[in-house]
């Protein structure tokens, strides 16, 4: 057998020797759809190198296509270099490299063949399965070479009725609705056991494609792919599913075991992590509930699924996400400048750390140095709001944070100073800059701008010092004084710090960013308010409102359980 297909990445210690006995020693082309479903390129090495060479080599892909000899020409000279010097792209969204039974060295190469993938294919904005995928076909390659060429090839199909890996957070999102739907329909116990336990499926549902694709031990994830290379994208859709009903029977037969009493639910945020790492360590050991094969017969089994249903609901999803604003992950993991946390001063009863350094990434860049200060928390001063104000005068800006009583978290960022509203006398005006946004934690991490700044042209043009101001915006009447002079500025590109009476606005509904009064406090205006909280800081209310053109941030109606308000210490500051 030749060293490419002894597979030289392989650690064969870990994965134990591929029986040969028996297996055809060439390729039979003919029903390879049975060959897939039946198993039979597992019980050889090198025939499983030969049927994937073959069905990734017919995949129609678009003219030019990064192949072997490119990769040799960009990496010559990286072999020795470690993983660490090829960090992994952003669009795999944190996901790790599975090991799979390779080669502790072989791990470097994924790293490698990924980062040759994000240079030559700079459409990938979001595709967490990647790394799983290029794993997999580094077991039947040759060299990474020869890796990156199949992992490419997936990558560059241009057949439109075929989809193979999704590449855009559009297309990912929207197919963990579908299986969602799917779930809904074809699990039905399955599905009522996740919203039973996490109350918020969604939130769980959104790992379905790294079960199939990075938990599943490596003998049944290759029994898998070799049916997705013959059968396409629906085979995920069907073995994610087999894997919800097998942990629905897994949990069902604990049960009827007895154990221990269960503990009472806890928040939404914890059941929904919880539930989705008992289902993550399910799948690592699905081999004590299921073979590979016993997995594929369960995942076949599932009558009325045809690609027409998925390809329906997955548009229809698209759609809805579309309508929403949603189409790309508002994480700016490409700023080089990220919050590093000191896990001795930060301590949030509504945040994690990673939440706060998520949130941090949407933070205007000047900030970004900063690290975060809690000035105010109704857990420690009450809900007061006048103790609200006294403790939050004298910080500029200041992210406000909320955690309803049914476990939602929303909150909003907030660039001026809560001082600002005495500007206003007794009178409730609204004041701040285009910097401000408001954000949704659960059912997915979502932040809303300015409406501005996503449509540009509701401001028609930048003011000059002659102008008249916007009127009722607190501290913003232009009396020539205070007015600024712009630069002038490339058409469409806008400056959101700046304060609303510098942009000529069809409406003032559009610049309602902050306000406060003795009796509440209120983000975001004109038809509607994105956030209400009442003067005992208790009763809120979020809905629609034209400043951030935002939908609800959580329940319409809800109680406070906890408001936290964090300011922004700059560390570079002298003593």
């Amino acid at each position: 057998m030749s060293e490419e297909d002894r597979g030289p990445f392989v650690d064969w210690a870990l994965l134990g020797e591929t029986p040969e006995a028996g297996a055809p020693a060439k390729l039979d082309l003919k029903d390879l759809k049975q060959q897939a479903r039946q198993g039979q390129w597992s019980r050889s090495h090198a025939l499983r190198c030969q049927a994937y060479r073959h069905l990734i080599g017919a995949v129609p892909c678009r003219a030019v296509t990064s192949d072997a000899a490119v990769y040799r020409d960009l990496m010559a000279g990286a072999a020795q270099k470690p993983a660490s010097a090829f960090p992994l792209p952003d669009f795999v969204d944190d996901s790790p490299v599975p090991r799979y039974a390779l080669r502790a060295e072989a791990v470097a190469s994924v790293h490698r063949v990924l980062s040759c993938v994000a240079g030559q294919f700079p459409d990938i904005s979001h595709c967490p399965t990647l790394p799983a995928v290029a794993a997999l076909l580094l077991h039947f390659s040759g060299d990474e070479a020869a890796c990156f060429e199949l992992t490419g090839r997936l990558l560059a199909c241009n057949d439109p009725g075929r989809r193979l890996l999704d590449q855009t957070y559009l297309a990912y999102r929207s197919s963990c609705m579908t299986f969602g739907d799917l779930a809904t329909k074809h699990c039905p116990a399955a599905h009522k056991l996740v919203v039973g336990a996490a109350r918020d499926a969604p939130e769980v549902y959104g790992d379905w494609q790294r079960w199939v694709l990075g938990d599943l031990p490596f003998g049944h994830a290759a029994r898998v792919l070799d049916v997705f290379l013959v059968e396409g994208y629906k085979v995920l859709y069907r073995v994610a599913l087999a894997l919800l009903k097998l942990y629905r029977k897994h949990k069902a037969g604990a049960a009827a075991g007895g154990g221990a009493q269960p503990a009472p639910p806890p928040p939404q945020q914890e059941a929904a992590a919880a539930v989705r790492e008992d289902i993550q360590a399910f799948v690592r050991n699905i081999g004590a509930a299921a073979t590979p094969e016993k997995l594929l017969e369960k995942a076949f089994s599932i009558r009325l699924f045809s690609r027409k249903e998925i390809a329906l609901l997955q548009a229809a999803n698209e759609r809805s996400l579309q309508q929403k604003g949603i189409t790309v992950k508002q994480k700016r993991y490409q700023r080089n400048v990220q919050l590093s946390l000191n896990p001795d001063t930060f301590s949030s009863e509504i945040f994690t750390a990673k939440e706060m350094r998520d949130v941090w990434a949407w933070i205007p860049e000047r900030f970004a140095l900063c690290q975060p200060q809690l000035v105010f928390t109704t857990a420690t001063h009450g809900c007061s709001l006048n103790r609200f104000y006294s403790h939050c005068e004298g910080y500029e800006p200041t992210l406000l944070l909320i955690r309803t009583t049914a476990g939602e978290v929303c909150g909003a960022f907030l660039s001026t100073d809560w001082e600002e509203r005495k500007r206003g006398g007794n009178k409730l005006s609204f004041f701040g800059t285009g910097e401000c946004f408001v954000f949704r934690m659960k059912p997915e991490m979502e932040r809303y701008e300015w409406v501005v700044i996503r449509h540009p042209e509701l401001a028609s043009a930048v003011k000059t010092g002659g102008q008249e101001g916007s009127g009722e915006v607190g501290g913003q009447n232009s009396d020539g004084s205070s007015s600024l002079q712009q630069p002038e500025r490339p058409a469409g590109e806008l400056s959101p710090f700046l304060a609303a009476r510098h942009f000529n606005l069809n409406s003032r509904n559009t610049s309602m960013f902050m306000a406060g009064s003795f009796d509440s406090i209120i983000v975001g205006g004109g038809e509607g308010n994105a956030l209400y909280i009442d003067s005992e800081l208790n009763h809120g209310r979020t809905g629609s409102c034209t400043t951030f053109d935002n939908p609800p941030l959580c329940s319409e109606s809800f109680q406070v359980a906890l408001l936290e308000v964090w300011g922004f210490q700059d560390t570079m500051a002298p003593e």
